[in-house]
């Protein structure tokens, strides 16, 4: 146990000690805290550099090292700060084809001289579009598909570069490569659905702002920002879209454009154009997008028309690096497609109106030609190329996985084959649409942020991979994008993809609960005192909707489009009432926002909030259940259904998804918790013994079985391979989480509406979240785990299909936590580890005390082992940090 620490910070090594610290020594601060300690010293200017350190006390009070120095650097910190005007070259009337506008993408270039002798040097740089800046023709950074995407009338962010290594003494070269992106390109479904816009969202022109700053040991600073003096032109770019692709001819390349000594008089002036009053210009508060692996090819196969497929094995998100040899002018084209038909043709159609094509003309080197595209990405696992002259090999393609770069902290593994699969294909889907924005998914004209797949999914990221700085991002585009009504959207960011997209229950929610979860994983909360203003807005929001009532009864949301908001979304059978659905998340909310005011100290919020949770509670009983505690709904304000989503099925408040929901959002008193599951257990074997749930229905009902005493059949759906299941889409060669329970059949194909068809969508994998808190038992007692428990539910049946062993870990703020777990002839073998600095109770399977042996000694001989309580059918361990190892015995 850590029992006080202590932070240094200075402006220079030399300085970094207590006796000399200039910028803030923290002294011995008392508590256990090892995150989200924010700097508290002095003020901090432009372009700072922080030293640090800090050392800890052990629990008997004894100090221990000072840690290795690190530092920060602040960036910019006032708009003031910025010389740079944003420059472009203006492409609009170019690139108008039947269907598509695809102007070629401007290069922007400037030649600088430096003194010798200068020490440092910064590129802090952004664009309005994308860019990729290089100096003397090396790239700055690795990051991919910057600055990102944010509401660019309020905000924009900027990358910040030590390029000292990449500057010499004299002639040096600045440039850059601009493209459309989320700001001027294609978005969405617009032109799908006919929208008014549907490219150019927010500007026309991609603008490109960046300033080069040289420090020299004087201390005298030079800067080169863009301004008039850049020359601009078009080259080899010809097209590029994000959803779309790119076409290069490489015949078209300026040699050398990057190097001094190129003569640019064939080049125009840089535009300058004004900057837009009040738009915020800030760091980059999330992790990069970068390409995160490759992946070789695994089978290709030529077809009858000489083109050639490509299987890379895994559905991903990314691009792919082509090698290829040949004549000037050979054009080679690359589609993308997640499925083949049965027949071997590459499956498109689910990608609707995103083209996903990119085309590469050769320039006929010798020694053969290497490209890659720079401003596109796809989703897909078949790559069709067309126009190779000679048989390709393992050289011609690479596939480059992209993603925002988010540290696996998770791992999940038993002795299933199918689980195992199912635990990779949720990883995979994750990494594809975690794209500086949680996006529904990477391959067709779609790819927006909406809310209701995040904020159902957002816990099981947290497991995964570490989303904290993810989130940061995000939650600020989703406040960026609240309705002034208090309503968050249905995506965020939030262009204005059709006109009917509004916000929806079971959606907008997602404003209160991912906050919610970065304070509940992290420890964060500063997170969530930012977002405080916005969060209390929706809350006011809903008690407006809800007249007084705490309630929202049948057709509240009628208004919507499509009516009542989506609901639970790509359920079966009758459909459970999104305004009953609506009136849980009403109250869950309340609930959630009770809890964080109380972590702030806002007491008034934390009694209004509460008071408001109770309030709704008892108004959805009254109204929503029955005398026997089914949950009913009055059929008649939703007529024939029409309108709502698939409402000619009907209307029922006794669905799976009712009962699931409203166990797991603590609704229901606890006394009719065990009655509530008894019904959801019911419906289920009335079903076949199989799911019905959607969206909304699908990540809370392991859960909700689980803690009402249906853990064995919580196992059964878990590891059906009957339609619907997730193992019926293991069985069906799954690499990733499908959207749609039936996306594919090996009997029927794709016939189940082939064009609403992702086989990357992440909604469904929330299931990940049931794996690692009740299958492993992995689960937080106190925000960022600094207390949890460990309470595993064991399958109750045995067999090759079963699981009959599993290890968990999870990477938790204080360090790994790993629950593993095995049946063995005469009982259950456990394996825990508790980090340093933390407690945990962890609950044994078994019927008393003296069936639990830990390292090889019974309970009684362990005196440090605090608590040994039978709970449940569990021997409950009270333990601070170490591995243990814990038998149990029948």
């Amino acid at each position: 146990m850590q029992t006080a620490y202590q932070i240094l910070a200075a402006s220079s090594l030399e300085k970094l000690s207590e006796e000399k610290a200039d910028l803030w020594n923290s002294g011995k601060v008392a508590g256990r805290s090892t995150a989200q300690v924010p700097y508290a010293g002095k003020k901090l200017e432009s372009r700072q550099i922080v030293h640090w350190k800090v050392r800890s006390w052990d629990k008997a009070g004894k100090p221990g090292a000072w840690s290795q120095a690190a530092y920060w650097e602040t960036g910019l910190l006032d708009k003031k700060d910025w010389q740079a005007q944003w420059i472009g070259l203006d492409p609009d009337t170019l690139g108008k084809g039947k269907t598509y506008q695809l102007p070629p993408a401007p290069y922007l270039r400037r030649e600088i001289r430096l003194r010798p002798g200068f020490r440092k040097a910064r590129l802090y740089v952004t664009a309005l579009g994308l860019y990729e800046f290089s100096i003397n023709g090396q790239k700055a950074g690795t990051e991919f598909l910057t600055p990102g995407w944010t509401d660019y009338d309020k905000r924009v962010y900027y990358q910040t570069y030590d390029v000292t290594s990449q500057l010499k003494s004299g002639a040096n070269v600045l440039a850059s490569q601009l493209s459309y992106g989320w700001y001027a390109g294609y978005l969405g479904y617009a032109l799908l659905v006919g929208n008014p816009v549907v490219r150019a969202f927010y500007g026309k022109v991609p603008l490109l702002k960046a300033q080069l700053e040289v420090e020299y040991p004087d201390g005298k600073t030079e800067t080169f920002a863009t301004d008039n003096s850049w020359k601009a032109s078009f080259g080899a770019l010809l097209e590029s879209d994000m959803l779309n692709g790119e076409t290069y001819d490489a015949r078209l390349e300026w040699a050398d454009w990057q190097k001094p000594g190129f003569d640019d008089k064939s080049w125009q002036k840089a535009g300058v154009y004004p900057d837009r009053a009040g738009r915020l210009v800030q760091t980059y508060p999330g992790p990069p997008v970068k390409i995160t692996g490759t992946l070789p090819v695994k089978h290709q196969t030529q077809r009858p028309d000489g083109t050639y497929i490509f299987d890379m094995g895994q559905n991903f998100a990314g691009i792919i690096r082509l090698r290829v040899k040949g004549r000037a002018g050979d054009t080679i084209r690359l589609r993308y497609g997640e499925k083949l038909f049965p027949d071997g043709r590459l499956m498109t159609e689910n990608l609707r109106m995103a083209r996903a094509t990119d085309t590469y003309i050769l320039k006929g080197a010798r020694e053969g030609e290497v490209w890659e595209p720079k401003f596109t990405y796809h989703g897909f696992q078949y790559v069709e190329i067309s126009g190779l002259r000679d048989k390709p090999d393992a050289t011609t393609l690479v596939g480059l996985v992209i993603g925002s770069d988010t540290p696996q902290v998770g791992t999940f593994e038993t002795d299933n084959a199918m689980v195992n699969q199912l635990y990779r294909n949720i990883d995979w889907t994750q990494r594809s649409n975690y794209v500086d924005i949680p996006t529904d998914c990477p391959q067709r004209d779609e790819r927006v942020g909406w809310t209701g797949d995040a904020q159902v999914y957002v816990k099981s990221a947290t497991f995964n991979r570490d989303v904290a700085s993810f989130f940061t991002k995000w939650v600020v585009d989703l406040n960026d994008a609240q309705y002034e009504n208090g309503a968050y959207p249905l995506y965020a960011p939030r262009p204005n993809l059709r006109k009917t997209d509004t916000f929806s229950p079971g959606w907008m929610e997602a404003g209160i609960i991912c906050p919610y979860q970065m304070y509940q994983t992290y420890g964060d909360t500063r997170l969530i005192e930012k977002g405080w203003v916005p969060m209390v807005h929706f809350m006011d929001f809903l008690e407006k909707r809800s007249q007084g009532t705490y309630l929202f009864p049948e057709g509240t949301f009628r208004d919507l489009s499509p009516k009542g908001g989506f609901g639970d979304w790509l359920s079966f059978g009758k459909k459970t009432p999104p305004d009953l659905l609506a009136s849980f998340y009403f109250a869950y909310c309340a609930d959630l926002m009770a809890e964080m005011a109380g972590a702030l100290g806002k007491q008034d919020d934390q009694k209004r909030f509460g008071e408001m949770g109770q309030k709704i509670r008892k108004a959805v009983l009254d109204h929503y259940t029955d005398t026997k505690g089914r949950f009913k709904t009055d059929t008649v304000p939703y007529g024939n259904g029409a309108g709502y989503v698939d409402g000619q099925l009907g209307f029922s408040g006794h669905t799976q998804t009712a009962y699931a929901n409203a166990i797991y959002m603590g609704i229901l008193p606890a006394k009719s918790i065990g009655q509530a599951g008894d019904y959801l257990a019911e419906l289920i074997r009335q079903n076949d013994g199989r799911l019905a749930t959607g969206f909304l229905g699908a990540k809370p009902l392991l859960p909700a079985l689980s803690a009402s005493g249906h853990s064995a059949l919580a196992y059964e759906l878990f590891l059906s391979k009957e339609f619907p299941s997730w193992g019926f889409e293991v069985e069906n060669g799954s690499t990733t989480i499908w959207e749609r329970w039936d996306s594919y059949t090996k009997e029927d194909g794709f016939k189940y509406n082939a064009a609403m068809n992702s086989f990357n969508h992440y909604a469904f994998g929330a299931v990940c979240e049931w794996m690692f808190e009740n299958a492993a038992g992995i689960q937080p007692a106190e925000p960022g785990f600094a207390r949890f428990i460990i309470r595993p539910e064991i399958d109750p049946k045995s067999g090759t299909d079963r699981i009959n062993q599993l290890q968990a870990s999870y990477h938790s703020p204080n360090g790994p936590i790993v629950s593993s777990w095995k049946k063995e002839p005469d009982g259950l073998l456990m394996n825990v580890t508790i980090p340093v600095n933390t407690t945990a109770q962890v609950y044994v399977p078994a019927a008393s005390v003296n069936q639990v042996v830990v390292d090889g000694r019974k309970l009684t001989a362990l005196p440090e082992i605090k608590s040994s309580e039978t709970r449940d059918g569990y021997v409950v361990l009270s333990v601070g940090s170490g591995s243990y190892e814990i038998r149990s015995s029948r």
